[in-house]
């Protein structure tokens, strides 16, 4: 049985009009999760850069390529917003109800896409800090 999903204009323009969609060939950290049960498939790139100010790493620059429904790429385009220019620390610290708050209402039936894009980014930093040992 089809659902009837309804979605606010904010959600609609992220999906339509994501601002963070693509990849980054430099990017330094690479995170992908996916969702058996709808088929959703997220990778986030970042590009982490030590401030000249404070020293701290910072994501720099932020992509991501997704393969999903509607909540899932404005999902996507929500998470790369919020983390961009944060510390890596910080980053860390988003978690779905943040991008909910940011993005708007989303179905329940949808909300798991939020914990997509926290797992996403979360990967990625973990795949740089991993890289960044090895040096």
């Amino acid at each position: 049985m089809a659902q009837n999903l309804q979605y606010s204009k904010k959600v609609m323009n992220k999906f339509f009009h994501p601002k963070f969609s693509g990849e980054l060939k430099d990017a330094n950290g690479v995170g992908q999760v996916g969702n058996a049960a709808c088929g959703d498939i997220m990778r986030v790139f970042i590009k982490v850069e030590k401030d000249k100010k404070t020293e701290k790493e910072k994501i720099k620059d932020i992509k991501f390529k997704t393969l999903g429904c509607v909540a899932a790429i404005a999902s996507s385009d929500t998470v790369c917003e919020i983390a961009k220019g944060k510390s890596l620390k910080d980053a860390k610290k988003i978690k779905r109800k943040d991008i909910l708050k940011k993005i708007g209402e989303l179905p329940q039936i949808k909300h798991h896409c939020s914990i997509l894009g926290e797992e996403a980014l979360l990967e990625a930093i973990k795949d740089y800090e991993k890289k960044s040992k090895k040096k």
